[in-house]
């Protein structure tokens, strides 16, 4: 519990830096709190972990809480103005903190022990990558819509002026989807090539995959319609959220289902 309660912490300096600063570029300030907020969510994972991987949904939401951080410092210092959806993005993490914290004593299991084979590994970092990249779509997504609906009632907020523009958003939000697409892609190769080394089956179907392959399905048509139509805006931005929703289903909604409803 003083480790949930300490991440959570590290996570307020990053939120109250990211309604109080604005500019083009991120400055030293900016690294150090989002440092600091990685290294109280990872920490708060590896300590649930103890060496194993274990299913459970707190655990789950630490892990996708840290994954989202890490890809979001790695994108941000890629990719203009992706580190301005930090307003946004934070205050989410915190509410998944907030609810990892409340569920933190849901049972769980441990699902794979410490000498996990190498598709397994690879399939686990891959999921993990993806979710973290298709959060960071959605709430590119989510600022598309937010900065669409100021635009057209022509009263903008404090929020919006520290989002990206609906250009820099609606570019981010596919590109981010694009590399999610592929990010998951490989997480099913292997998850296949996994489960036929262990069961001889190419894949045992299931609520997870069924969700996964839903998400997958409507990420490539969203950018199937995104190259041949130029579709943007605020019906990418839907069709990225129910792509969102999907994984978010897939991942930690079953295991909230398995191991808090069902418990």
């Amino acid at each position: 519990m003083i480790l949930n309660l300490s991440a959570l912490a590290a996570l307020v300096p990053a939120i109250l830096l990211a309604y109080r600063r604005g500019g083009e570029h991120p400055d030293p300030l900016f690294w150090a709190a989002a440092a600091v907020a990685i290294a109280g969510a990872v920490t708060a994972s590896v300590d649930r972990l103890q060496g194993t991987w274990q299913s459970g949904f707190a655990t789950s939401l630490w892990i996708s809480i840290a994954a989202t951080l890490i890809v979001f410092a790695i994108v941000a210092a890629v990719l203009r103005q992706a580190w301005r959806l930090a307003p946004l993005l934070l205050p989410y993490l915190l509410l998944l903190g907030v609810l990892a914290t409340a569920w933190s004593k849901a049972p769980g299991h441990v699902a794979v022990g410490a000498a996990a084979n190498g598709w397994l590994a690879a399939h686990i970092f891959a999921s993990v990558a993806t979710y973290g990249l298709a959060s960071l779509a959605a709430v590119a997504g989510a600022a598309v819509l937010l900065q669409e609906r100021a635009m057209k009632r022509k009263q903008p907020t404090g929020l919006t002026h520290k989002l990206p523009s609906v250009s820099d958003a609606s570019a981010l939000q596919v590109r981010l989807l694009g590399a999610a697409a592929i990010v998951l892609a490989v997480g099913i190769l292997t998850g296949v090539a996994e489960e036929y080394l262990n069961t001889g089956r190419l894949l045992a179907f299931n609520h997870k995959v069924l969700l996964t392959f839903l998400a997958l399905a409507v990420i490539v048509v969203l950018l199937v319609l995104h190259r041949r139509t130029g579709l943007r805006g605020q019906r990418a931005a839907r069709l990225i959220l129910l792509a969102y929703l999907l994984l978010t289903l897939a991942y930690p909604g079953v295991k909230f289902v398995t191991d808090v409803l069902l418990a």
